[in-house]
């Protein structure tokens, strides 16, 4: 397929562009809907992907690996004589997707199902007879150093393995328990057989195992479809990705941090739907009755019939209990006494408390400080004045401000990123107007994002916390912190994904595509693009000697750079760098907790490349007791540091002080900043800055 030369457009324009490529009568059937799928695609990747891809063998080749890691990334399921078999279309794949063909696809769903039947068959013979744990065999846990299995028989010998390593962690953990007991000469633990034991055992996971082929047998056409056209996307690029309607809605949700529904996290357990928690603040929390543990057996929608849930599929279930803001819900629930009630719930907007900023103050040796904790940047894009991060933060900034604190701390670990806009916002506090990313299209000169605001929220003394996990719009807040020379930069470095993503709408709601359509650049020219942000001052943490980050995706862009853009430096110069980083040194190499970490960090390592595990449950037994007696040296880790204090702020302790549950959770979140040696050492930067 050629590639056409396209320049980027508006989004709605291009949208617009897009839709009028498809102006036809409604799809007739599913496959007139599937093909007009597949078309939209091409075409939205034709026209509008950063770096377009030639639709060739070559392409073809990415494609076949993509499926195979989507749909069966355990390699327990596909047999080689199957990849033989489909090895046979493969190289026809390319011209497939051009026709609008799905025959891989057919052919592949139709071995797959018929492999998640034998191994259905294999799991209940194997399940169904003791397994003995002295044999000399081993395990491979890391499916990336396994092969798929020849045969049948092979097949059935994998999941025979899989199934006696399940059982037996869950032996050794009951002959542990036995054990303690027995030395502590505990008598509420009944002594049991092993071959009790491994009954009890086996049953659990004959259990477990039920409920992970009840997922797979009610995988749908629309799965299967959205894992196709998304091998095909993954091909182009680790981000561009199709949401199919349900799983854009939980995007949606994700990203502006509250849903209309009853505020109850749920999970699957053995068929049924079952209350994991309680979302504080929810409908349900505020109703009383509906309890975790509670297991939710049918859903009615106001005065109509319920509906009996039990077997249905988590997602379709959890669309049921999900609704609009005013209705009304009544579920018939199994408490965990076994008692049956009604619970009768008005649907509300429900926040999801932890995906927002908060903010706290903390304290060492009478120094005190501000804290931000960004999770990621939301925005609600589907309603108009909805909650961002960027006056958010502007919000705890003010009443940061208030706690008269002598510099603040932004955390962005963990933070995947999310709303652009919002990161241009949020970086327009901390400066003067001034470009803060440079984003560039495809076959377009950069665009300069800058902020246009004069005012200054906060211009005090700035440290921006980062780490392996601080991705996209983390990354342009820091980089432009740093390249301003506004802010001091701790931590480890970045993931290092520098692209921005657009959903485009797919018509006859068959859900959207998260298309590529740009790359961010620093602006001072550097690309984000694989490299990351590299730390003014590092530290050492767990995922220090791992292989992660943008550089270990599949396909991804390459990294580049293009010209600055123009800038001013922050006025207030920081203080020199190379002396806030040897006097950090210092403190770290005298500090035996980070001598921990440097050993956990390094354990870690070691337990990502031992990967083969003993199935002689001696040696398994031996083996676990090592690695827990490894783990426990590094709970001193997380102990609470001597004279570092965190306290919630005056202005939100009127809402913790009205309600106990709250109180609680923000006392536990407190106690956790309480026990963290890189915020307390990033605390230590800050006072050497000031």
């Amino acid at each position: 397929m050629t590639n056409k030369t396209f320049k980027i457009m508006a989004l709605p324009i291009l949208a617009l562009a897009l839709a009028a490529c498809f102006i036809q009568s409604k799809p007739k059937n599913d496959r007139e809907k599937d093909q007009l799928l597949l078309r939209y695609v091409l075409t939205g990747l034709d026209k509008q992907h950063f770096d377009p891809q030639t639709i060739n063998d070559e392409f073809a080749e990415r494609v076949f690996k993509e499926y195979l890691e989507v749909t069966d990334p355990n390699k327990k399921f596909f047999l080689q004589t199957d990849l033989k078999e489909l090895e046979k279309i493969k190289r026809k794949i390319d011209d497939q997707i051009n026709e609008g063909s799905y025959l891989f696809l057919d052919k592949a769903t139709e071995i797959f199902t018929q492999r998640v039947k034998d191994a259905k068959i294999f799991n209940d013979e194997l399940l169904s007879k003791p397994f003995v744990f002295t044999s000399e065999e081993y395990l491979e846990l890391d499916a990336k150093k396994s092969t798929f299995p020849k045969n049948k028989e092979d097949l059935k010998d994998t999941w025979r393995k899989y199934l006696k390593y399940l059982v037996m962690a869950r032996v050794a953990d009951r002959l542990e328990l036995q054990e303690r007991a027995k030395t502590k000469q505990d008598t509420s633990v009944e002594i049991k057989s092993l071959a009790k034991i491994e009954e009890e055992a086996r049953d659990k996971v004959k259990k477990s195992q039920a409920d992970v082929f009840r997922r797979y047998e009610q995988l749908n056409h629309e799965e299967h479809l959205g894992n196709y056209i998304n091998a095909i996307l993954a091909s182009f690029d680790p981000h561009t990705d199709y949401y199919a309607p349900k799983k854009k809605e939980d995007f949606d949700i994700n990203m502006s941090g509250q849903l209309e529904g009853i505020g109850a996290t749920l999970q699957a357990e053995g068929g049924f739907v079952k209350v994991a928690d309680i979302v504080i603040g929810g409908p349900a929390y505020l109703q009383g009755k509906l309890k975790a543990g509670d297991v939710i057996m049918k859903v009615a929608q106001g005065k109509n019939e319920p509906v009996d849930i039990e077997g249905m599929r988590m997602d379709d279930a959890i669309r049921l209990i999900r609704g609009k803001k005013g209705t009304e819900v009544r579920l018939t629930v199994k408490t965990s006494k076994g008692d049956m009630n009604t619970v009768t719930i008005i649907r509300d907007v429900v926040k999801l408390d932890n995906t927002f900023a908060k903010s706290s103050v903390l304290e060492n040796n009478g120094i005190r400080m501000g804290y931000i904790f960004l999770p990621q940047f939301y925005a609600n894009f589907n309603q108009s004045g909805g909650r961002s991060c960027a006056n958010d933060v502007k919000n705890e900034l003010e009443k940061l401000k208030k706690e008269n604190v002598k510099g603040i701390i932004l955390d962005l670990r963990n933070n995947g990123g999310g709303s652009l806009q919002d990161v241009v916002d949020m970086s327009g506090l901390f400066i003067q107007q001034g470009p803060v990313v440079q984003v560039k299209s495809r076959y377009e000169t950069p665009m300069v994002l800058e902020d246009k605001d004069p005012r200054v929220q906060y211009s005090g003394a700035l440290v921006v916390m980062i780490n392996n996990f601080s991705a996209s719009a983390s990354e342009i807040l820091a980089a432009a912190m740093q390249d301003y020379k506004r802010a001091i930069i701790v931590g480890s470095n970045s993931f290092g994904k520098g692209t921005v993503q657009r959903f485009i709408d797919v018509p006859y709601d068959m859900g959207a595509m998260k298309l590529t359509t740009q790359k961010f650049y620093r602006i001072n020219g550097d690309a984000t693009q694989i490299k990351g942000v590299a730390p003014d001052i590092a530290l050492v943490d767990d995922y220090s000697y791992l292989k992660f980050g943008e550089k270990d995706e599949d396909f991804p862009l390459k990294w580049d750079e293009i010209a600055p853009a123009r800038y001013q430096q922050w006025s207030v110069p920081l203080v020199d760098v190379a002396t806030l980083k040897q006097k950090s040194t210092q403190r770290v190499n005298n500090n035996p907790l980070f001598a921990l970490e440097q050993e956990k960090a390094l354990s870690f390592k070691r337990l990502q490349d031992d990967t083969n595990y003993s199935l002689n449950i001696e040696k398994y037994i031996t083996q676990n007791a090592k690695n827990k007696a490894e783990s426990k040296k590094f709970d001193d880790i997380r102990k609470t540091i001597e004279d570092f204090k965190v306290y919630t702020l005056q202005d939100d302790r009127s809402d913790t002080e009205s309600d106990t549950t709250k109180a609680k959770t923000r006392q536990r979140y407190n106690e956790n900043l309480q026990k963290d040696i890189h915020l307390f050492e990033t605390m230590q930067v800050m006072k050497d800055m000031i």
